[in-house]
């Protein structure tokens, strides 16, 4: 009997440490099999596709880029009052989202992006998004560390890529690291997009949300040469 008693206490403390061991999470993958077969909306959890289509133009507007700089760019309103993850983009449109810009800047760092619901969370270099920092053109002393919280951001899309390949982290790296001080004067036309997403949440180093997306020509000032903020000497188009 005491045998038998033994083997039940033993049966039921194994159920007992068996059902305590939490299941062992699963890793969420694409919710696409590559960027050919993902929606311009994205796809995922709860996303908001009507941001993630305007992450996604793949063509620039017609008509000539507005020159806008980047103070202008920090001054625009953020957070925007009554728009909600999902909701309209028409107050944003009123200041100005989609419309193409050119900006003169300084670029500090180019970073690879990571997986996104607006690339369907496909991973790898071929299906990610670059992040480049960018500060105000007239700053005597550029430094990422000091000058991060008060950068606006610019990305090359893979979407972009496939038509125009230059626009990647590859071709701009190598430039920022042998400029001085690590710092790439710099000429972005682009998009002018509110990245909703980070402004309602999950929030990063840098003045706003609004940022230069995607990147439609990106030049650049080599070392040793002036280049004016609306003139075309100089200036060297990204992989030339």
């Amino acid at each position: 009997m005491l045998r038998i008693l033994s083997a039940v206490l033993l049966l039921i403390v194994s159920i007992s440490s068996l059902s305590a061991t939490p299941p062992k999470k699963t890793k969420k993958g694409p919710c696409a099999a590559s960027l050919a077969k993902c929606p311009v909306t994205g796809c995922g959890g709860n996303i908001d596709k009507n941001l993630n289509r305007q992450k996604n133009i793949r063509t620039a507007p017609s008509g000539a880029a507005e020159d806008m700089t980047i103070a202008e760019i920090k001054a625009l309103d953020d957070p925007v009052i009554g728009f909600a993850k999902g909701g309209s983009r028409e107050k944003l449109t009123a200041l100005g989202e989609g419309k193409l810009i050119r900006v003169v800047a300084v670029a500090l760092v180019v970073r690879a992006g990571s997986k996104e619901s607006c690339n369907c969370g496909l991973t790898g270099v071929a299906n990610t998004d670059n992040h480049i920092v960018l500060i105000d053109p007239d700053d005597g002393s550029p430094s990422l560390e000091a000058d991060e919280a008060d950068s606006v951001t610019a990305e090359f899309t893979p979407r972009v890529r496939k038509r125009l390949p230059d626009l990647s982290r590859a071709e701009l790296k190598p430039l920022i690291d042998a400029a001085p001080q690590n710092a790439l004067r710099v000429r972005v036309t682009g998009v002018l997009m509110f990245d909703s997403e980070h402004s309602l949440g999950r929030h990063l180093i840098r003045h706003n949300n609004w940022e230069i997306h995607p990147v439609f020509i990106m030049e650049y000032c080599p070392t040793g040469k002036t280049c004016s903020n609306t003139g075309t000497a100089n200036w060297k188009n990204l992989g030339q």
